[in-house]
């Protein structure tokens, strides 16, 4: 439950400090006052957005912390899964910095909105106005059921099935269009696969191709080249060589007369064997170089097979060809397979179902279990504020597995006796709702573990004695739950163990929202006022002390 609340540069509070008590807190103060504001501030700690133009003084940051006596209450388990340090006293805290920038934290770790909201879901339950709007909702209805019957592991199950569900039957439907995609390009895409692996490409080919291409229609040329290159460094007439070979005599005639022409003489004796060697080559080069019309015409076809696959496919080299025909191997491949493919899927997609059908009823027998208790308990509740004949029905329709299971929930209501129940919101007024609301909550109260339920104005509507029993109702969930209640009315007011006022303070230069806590003397005097104005009579005092007695001594 909420031990300290801290609430710093928010809106028109410049620093608000309280601690409220464990049983019922009644807060009250004129519209406009701050209560709202209060509110809103609570609402950031359970992960509502935030604004820098809420700042009281937009150069400082805001700082809204909560204390939460969290002892008895078996959530450690959230904190383990999210990593968060566990202590019987949990401190949240959020800070809006003058950027705009907001951070979070629960236990002095920095945590993400997401996180936040988990937590502080488990802490405290906020019933505002549009709680009252969201009652005409099917969703919300839904919850309430769940909530009642205790739905929380059941619907955690069916939570898990349903996305493993959805996980399989997309992929079921993915390859399921995929494969009629590629049935549809299947021909076409094996027509191309064994164009190219009929070809056994391989990826020097073609360059070697056109090198051979090229000596075999040049070949006589090359010859002739060769052969007259070859008799320049060797001919036995007239030749480098025959040049050379005298030059090495020579030099071997001097150096016989002195070393100093050794050098030159091996160098001269070293190019003679390299020009031999060199002649000897080209001449067998020459001899290997022959005229092939037949193996021209098998080259200029096999590359004429190549260019065309280029052009067809829109690449440059046979590297490239080889890629596509490797994918369009994959292709063919996966579509040749894709029965024994399609048939694992089809089976965990419905193996998945059938798991997620087994979750949704059992799901769907625990709501229609609780279902004429509900209305039953409701029905009581009702008549107790005043509204003997109203009646709740819960009607229950299956569909198919969504977010939440197969079933819609539709609450009907009826305030008049001999009328048919309708759907809420076409038969609710804003009093009625006020009630069915706050019934619903009472009957809740016992099936949830939240340490603080806060109540904004859900008195709105209502009066005299029924205000008495909402007060009343409030003062019995008190005594297994921390109840902070924002009210008008004076009846639900005296009910609170602890009352704070909340109230404007314009003694400075800038507005301020205070909140004090009232002595019984005090207590009397705001109870008075609102019962009878700013000036209070005698028997309106006498009036607001008889109201205040009873519960300002237990």
């Amino acid at each position: 439950m909420l031990s300290h609340l801290l609430i710093k540069n928010y809106a028109l509070i410049e620093h608000l400090e309280m601690d409220p008590d464990t049983s019922l807190n009644t807060i009250t103060g004129e519209t406009g006052a701050g209560k709202s504001i209060m509110l809103g501030a609570i609402g950031l700690l359970m992960g509502n957005r935030a604004d820098s133009k809420a700042l009281y003084t937009p150069t400082e940051k805001c700082v809204i912390e909560g204390f939460f006596d969290v002892s008895g209450y078996v959530i450690e388990n959230l904190f383990e899964e999210e990593n968060l340090d566990y202590d019987s006293t949990c401190v949240v805290r959020r800070e809006i910095s003058p950027s705009g920038k907001s951070r979070a934290f629960v236990n002095d770790t920095p945590v993400t909105l997401d996180i936040l909201r988990r937590v502080t879901s488990q802490l405290m339950d906020i019933h505002s106005q549009h709680d009252s709007i969201l009652l005409g909702s099917n969703d919300y209805q839904l919850q309430i059921v769940d909530t009642y019957a205790q739905n929380d592991a059941l619907l955690r199950q069916y939570r898990t099935d349903y996305r493993t569900f959805r996980l399989k039957q997309e992929a079921y439907e993915h390859l399921l269009n995929e494969t009629a995609l590629m049935k549809k390009e299947f021909d076409y895409n094996h027509f191309l696969y064994e164009e190219l692996q009929k070809l056994t490409l391989q990826t020097d080919e073609q360059e070697q191709l056109e090198q051979e291409l090229t000596i075999l229609e040049n070949a006589e040329d090359i010859k002739e080249r060769l052969q007259l290159s070859s008799d320049y460094l060797d001919n036995a007439e007239q030749s480098v060589v025959v040049y050379l070979k005298n030059v090495v005599n020579n030099l071997n005639y001097v150096t016989r007369l002195t070393d100093r022409f050794s050098q030159i003489r091996d160098r001269a004796q070293s190019s003679l064997i390299e020009l031999r060697d060199l002649a000897n080559e080209i001449s067998a080069e020459q001899e290997n170089i022959e005229t092939n019309d037949a193996r021209v015409d098998d080259i200029r076809e096999r590359l004429n097979l190549i260019y065309n696959l280029q052009t067809k496919h829109a690449v440059k080299t046979v590297a490239e060809l080889l890629t596509i025909q490797a994918e369009l191997g994959k292709k063919v491949s996966k579509i040749l397979n894709s029965d024994e493919e399609l048939a694992q899927a089809k089976a965990a997609n419905e193996a998945a179902e059938k798991q997620l059908m087994e979750s949704a009823r059992a799901l769907a027998t625990s709501r229609l279990a609780v279902i004429p208790d509900i209305e039953k308990q409701v029905d009581s509740s009702l008549a107790d504020l005043g509204m003997p004949n109203a009646s709740l029905k819960i009607n229950v329709e299956t569909g198919k597995p969504t977010h939440n299971g197969i079933d819609t929930i539709s609450f009907l209501f009826s305030a008049n006796k001999g009328v048919k129940p309708q759907q809420l919101k076409n038969v609710a007024s804003g009093g009625e709702f006020s009630r069915l609301m706050m019934t619903i909550k009472y009957i809740l109260a016992s099936k949830r573990s939240l340490p603080t339920i806060i109540f904004d104005e859900i008195d709105t509507g209502v009066s005299g004695e029924i205000a008495i029993k909402m007060g009343n109702m409030m003062r019995e969930m008190a005594t297994s739950h921390q109840i902070i209640a924002i009210t008008h009315l004076h009846q639900i007011a005296a009910q609170g163990k602890a009352h704070y006022y909340v109230y404007k303070d314009n003694s400075g230069n800038k507005t301020v929202s205070r909140v004090k806590k009232l002595s019984f003397n005090e207590r009397v005097q705001e109870i008075a006022q609102m019962i009878g104005g700013n000036n209070p009579s005698a028997s309106v005092l006498k009036n607001a002390k008889e109201l205040l007695s009873p519960k300002a001594m237990s």
